[in-house]
């Protein structure tokens, strides 16, 4: 009895240094002294009381305070982040607990780009009666946005104070993630405040990933094309798109690894801008030939099924997404960033736009397609409020970037963040869903 009173006592103040320790820094696990999980202190008291039950009376009023004091202590404030690992276009669920009741907390989220710059957003939240909070039901009261916005702190993200002018975030690395480390606040904090005026009660860690586990990464220059090819997980084959971006120029590689990721093989070909490609940056430099072996490339390829390839584009990719087939006669499913079924020479024509009176194209092309009785292989989704850049979900709004290809030129391209982020998150659902009935049946 005595040995076993002195390895309980020993692991019990192993376990009370742990839980001090716990409000000195940010963790979501506490850990017993015998290294048993532990999640609250009423979790410990049950786990220790056994101990307990057969100490001698001399010991009882060790026994009294110390049961007595562990019930009565608040467990320390817990951020949690489900999952902590996931795919850009997933949602994340990140919960408050342990809190005083209908408390004023901020929830500050902050990242490194690729390039090293700072992003952050922030908001307000008041915990319910019980000291809780969700973001996938409460209301952000202030701060980078306003509302019930679950993924708010990411599309929400800006560059912090300081940091370089017409930044636009875009992965340029997709085999590693964003890192974006949230920590809740005391009291509703607007940023940028010094860290004297922060008192940090809790933090969480999650990972953004652009490719998921299995994806395979392969590198194209071979005969004059550039670009990069993702085969997703698997034995395949699978259906496959050929992913162009517009005329910011080099190899964006995030869309087509994304795409990867949800079981399409996707090939994101450089045709601007690129150090590879010849002639100069500032120009494109290559024909319809060009983009004809691009399509045939993926098309030929053994993990393809070589019918069930399409065309994704976006900006000026857009208007390569009809040029390719009517100048090319190669076969294809088209989309602008959205629509029905349908192969050359009926070819589908599905664009996205933002509600901006100088997007007038898409209503020629609609026009065009009505004349011809073929109307019904068009669909237009406007999106009011929405910048130029349609990019995957809970991406931030850059409503102006300075180009790649020139410092001397800053791109405009508008938009309101909140709207936007609705935009990209509805977009992207019905592109997937497009693929889905178009492309694997």
């Amino acid at each position: 009895m005595e040995k076993d009173f002195r390895t309980a006592l020993r692991r019990f103040w192993s376990t009370i240094r742990r839980l001090r320790r716990v409000k000195q820094c940010s963790t979501n696990t506490v850990y017993s002294g015998d290294g048993v999980l532990l999640t609250s202190t009423r979790d410990i008291v049950g786990r220790w009381a056994e101990y307990f039950e057969d100490l001698p009376p001399t010991c009882l009023l060790l026994r009294k305070l110390s049961l007595g004091t562990l019930s009565n202590t608040r467990p320390a404030p817990v951020l949690t982040a489900a999952p902590v690992r996931a795919l850009v276009d997933e949602q994340v669920g990140i919960r408050g607990h342990f809190l005083p009741p209908r408390c004023p907390v901020t929830l500050h989220a902050r990242m490194h780009s690729d390039e090293g710059d700072l992003w952050e957003s922030f908001a307000h939240y008041n915990a319910d009666e019980r000291g809780t909070f969700s973001l996938t039901c409460d209301p952000s009261v202030g701060g980078s946005y306003l509302g019930c916005e679950p993924m708010g702190l990411f599309w929400s993200m800006q560059p912090a104070t300081g940091e370089r002018e017409g930044l636009r975030l875009r992965k340029k690395n997709v085999e590693s993630p964003y890192v974006v480390h949230i920590s809740l606040l005391e009291g509703h904090v607007s940023l940028p405040a010094s860290e004297g005026q922060r008192s940090e009660l809790a933090a969480v860690t999650a990972e953004r990933w652009y490719i998921a586990p299995g994806v395979k990464r392969i590198e194209i220059n071979q005969n004059g094309l550039v670009g990069t090819l993702f085969i997703p997980p698997g034995p395949g084959p699978f259906p496959a798109m050929l992913d162009l971006w517009g005329m910011v120029g080099g190899l964006q590689e995030y869309r087509s690894s994304l795409l990867a990721s949800r079981g399409y093989a996707s090939f994101s070909l450089a045709y601007f801008g690129h150090r590879d490609l010849p002639g100069p940056l500032n120009r494109i430099n290559v024909g319809d030939s060009y983009f004809k072996a691009a399509f045939l490339l993926l098309q030929d390829h053994p993990q393809v099924v070589s019918d069930r390839v399409g065309i994704l584009g976006l900006s000026f990719g857009c208007y390569l997404t009809l040029r390719i087939p009517t100048k090319t006669g190669v076969k294809v499913l088209t989309l602008n960033y959205l629509g029905n079924k349908s192969w050359v020479p009926h070819i589908n024509l599905s664009n996205v736009f933002a509600s901006s009176n100088s997007w007038f194209l898409d209503l020629q092309i609609e026009e065009r397609l009505r004349s011809a009785g073929k109307s019904h292989l068009f669909t237009r989704l406007s999106y009011p409020g929405a910048g130029h850049l349609i990019e995957p979900p809970y991406s931030p709004c850059a409503r102006a970037s300075i180009s790649d290809v020139s410092a001397a030129v800053t791109m405009m391209w508008g938009g309101h963040p909140a709207p936007h982020a609705a935009a990209q998150e509805d977009a992207w659902k019905k592109i997937l869903d497009f693929l889905e009935k178009n492309l694997r049946t």
